[in-house]
């Protein structure tokens, strides 16, 4: 997933990650604008799902 978010849907996506996944740590969710791609694979290993899987999460959110 090579993904540009704007930093406002970032954060949101952020919260609603941590709201639906309370497992997810700050230090998951951390990210900067050129390393949102690295965040998303941590958080698809966290939850065990594959990047068709995260994508629909995100979609959903």
């Amino acid at each position: 997933m090579n993904l540009k978010y704007s930093p406002e849907y970032l954060l949101e996506l952020k919260k609603r990650l941590k709201i639906k996944y309370p497992q997810l740590t700050d230090a998951d969710l951390f990210s900067t604008e050129s390393n949102v791609n690295d965040m998303l694979r941590m958080i698809e290993y966290k939850l065990r799902k594959t990047k068709q899987e995260m994508q629909k999460i995100i979609s959903e959110l």
